[in-house]
């Protein structure tokens, strides 16, 4: 099978059966997407969920975020992986945005990056679901699901993988496909025992046909 008759027949099965795929991080405005996304590095969407409940309560927008010591944001995701470092990052992340942007986020996946704890993949996340820009993020999941299925060939870095993708998905559904590859990784395709027997997508996927 030709690459761009894989690329269509996935996309196909994604828009049949998963016409809706959106991020499980629960936000409420940019702020609460960006701190929720550096939460999230290495840590489950599940358990970010549940720290963000106290978190926003207690820091509900950059200004509050911004005015405080990162041992005071620490005590709210210390359950989270790496709370040092991302307790960090938060605070002067906030102090940033409110003294280089005037208090809003930037839709600039470049400027993006300029934030204390936004690396590419944030960036992709912000920019895709906040402004609906075709941008591509790829996380574990998106590596390892594009690679098994044969959406990607011989990729060896994240950045690899997202110039494959949006070689060959139509730009209007890059956004969405991002939320389909992740999804598909989180439930479908585990990384150690992959639901091959319940998978839609095995009569167009490399790793299965290895497996026979």
């Amino acid at each position: 099978m030709r690459k761009k008759e894989r690329f269509e027949k996935i996309i196909g099965y994604f828009k049949q059966h998963k016409p809706v795929a959106e991020t499980e991080l629960v936000y409420k405005s940019p702020y609460e997407l960006i701190v929720a996304v550096i939460l999230s590095a290495q840590c489950t969407d599940k358990r970010v969920n549940v720290i963000t409940v106290d978190l926003f309560k207690r820091f509900p927008d950059f200004g509050s975020m911004a005015e405080v010591e990162a041992a005071e944001v620490f005590d709210y995701i210390r359950t989270c992986s790496y709370p040092n470092n991302k307790a960090k990052h938060l605070v002067d992340m906030a102090k940033m945005v409110l003294a280089d942007f005037a208090g809003k986020l930037p839709e600039d996946i470049n400027e993006l990056q300029k934030l204390p704890g936004v690396g590419r993949k944030t960036a992709n996340v912000l920019v895709s679901v906040l402004y609906n820009q075709p941008a591509m993020a790829v996380d574990t999941h998106v590596f390892r699901v594009s690679a098994r299925l044969g959406l990607t060939t011989n990729s060896k870095t994240p950045l690899d993988t997202e110039k494959q993708l949006v070689k060959h998905i139509p730009e209007e559904l890059i956004a969405l496909a991002h939320h389909w590859l992740i999804l598909h990784g989180r439930y479908v395709c585990l990384a150690r025992k992959p639901k091959c027997s319940e998978c839609g997508l095995t009569e167009y996927c490399k790793f299965f046909e290895r497996k026979k």
